[in-house]
């Protein structure tokens, strides 16, 4: 260490005071279960990446000695909370102490001795999950944005969503899903492939007619991304299976194109409590929303009763530019990833829509009905009726 390298520690050690490694672990164990705006001391680990994933003391915030002047305002934003740093020895969280005193924060500690003295203590310490080497190359532009990250990729591939139909809404959602590394996606669908699917059905191919969109969609996520888990349910969702469905996902994408599904979807959902990310489209309109039950308005609340038969058609019957799902159906799985990362503003009380020939957006706010019955104050969605006589063709989930 050279005499500038001395000058610089001699000065961090007369201004940031330092706690040994038994004193932070008697104030962890305090303040075990508290609530994190209620806990006295916030940890904070300055070593790089890979030293973190060769441990790390639990309940620590990771935030590279690189990245403190970048992170650490939006990691810690009270500045009058009593911060801990610690590195592998005790050198570099002192000269970051100093750092975040010229910052503002007026309670910096370093740990001395650092991790190692911390095991040499025989503390408890954890060792984080990571990406494997290929992961982190297929996710590589996720890890760069820090609402995503490692944790937030790991996150995804924990997450289940059920995909209703592998039609025009869910063939984009199921290819932007399964690329994300969305690690369970579900999809039911009891139609096959048509040859007039093709024009917007994009993850079915010409050489797979007449095979179920199920099991078509699977093989094109397999393809994709072998890291995605794929179930298929081979039949329409009705009253009988959809509570057992349901149960196994975090979220749902509602691709659906006739109301009776739409309706069961909902009230099931609301009894789940299970977010719908829901998108329609006719000829060259679109419009999407989210669900989440008990913070917004649901199905309901938005269309009490369905119209008349002749103003009810499907995208068979009124036609639809081919074009138009794949742009709602990679809105809706956008909204998806917010969610299930909690991250942004999701749709909720929100809808967007899109009109193509003008090439306009617009957003309307919406409002939950406090006398809803599928979700209002008194809602029984249970006995709620899904108005199975409106569709004049039989029900698909998805076209």
């Amino acid at each position: 260490m050279g005499d500038a390298s001395r000058e610089i520690m001699r000065k961090a050690r007369q201004q940031v005071p330092e706690w040994n490694p038994a004193q932070v672990h008697d104030i962890l164990e305090h303040q075990k279960g508290a609530k994190p705006e209620n806990q006295e001391m916030v940890l904070v680990d300055v070593r790089e990446k890979y030293e973190w994933n060769d441990g790390y003391i639990q309940g620590a915030i990771h935030v590279p000695r690189g990245f403190l002047e970048l992170q650490i305002e939006e990691a810690i934003p009270d500045k009058s909370k009593t911060v801990v740093l610690y590195c592998a020895g005790g050198v570099r969280s002192l000269i970051a102490g100093s750092t975040l005193q010229q910052m503002g924060y007026r309670d910096v500690v370093s740990m001395s001795g650092g991790f190692g003295q911390w095991k040499s203590n025989g503390y408890t310490f954890a060792t984080p999950r990571t990406l494997s080497a290929t992961q982190q190359k297929r996710y590589s532009r996720h890890l760069l944005v820090p609402e995503v990250g490692e944790q937030g990729q790991l996150k995804l591939l924990d997450s289940r969503v059920l995909l209703i139909g592998a039609g025009g809404l869910g063939a984009p959602a199921a290819f932007y899903l399964a690329a994300a590394g969305v690690g369970t996606i579900g999809i039911i669908d009891a139609d096959v492939v048509e040859e007039s699917n093709l024009q917007r059905q994009i993850i079915h191919r010409t050489d797979r007619i007449g095979q179920y969109k199920a099991e078509s969609a699977k093989a094109s996520i397999q393809a994709l991304n072998p890291d995605v888990k794929v179930i298929t349910y081979l039949e329409y969702l009705d009253e009988h299976n959809i509570h057992q469905i349901l149960a196994d996902y975090d979220l749902i994408i509602d691709g659906t194109d006739n109301f009776p599904t739409r309706y069961l979807l909902n009230d099931a959902a609301i009894m789940a409590n299970k977010p719908v990310v829901h998108g329609s489209v006719f000829r060259f309109e679109g419009q999407l929303t989210v669900f989440k039950p008990h913070e917004g308005p649901c199905y309901r609340c938005l269309y009490p009763e369905p119209p008349p038969i002749a103003l009810a058609p499907n995208c068979a019957e009124a036609g639809v530019l081919g074009v138009l799902p794949g742009t709602i159906g990679l809105l809706q799985t956008t909204e998806a990833i917010k969610v299930l990362l909690g991250i942004g503003e999701p749709l909720v009380g929100r809808l967007l829509t899109y009109d193509a020939v003008s090439g306009e957006f617009n957003e309307l706010r919406l409002f939950r009905d406090p006398k809803c019955p599928a979700c209002g104050e008194h809602a029984h969605p249970e006995d709620l009726p899904t108005y199975a006589d409106v569709c004049v063709a039989p029900i698909h989930p998805s076209r």
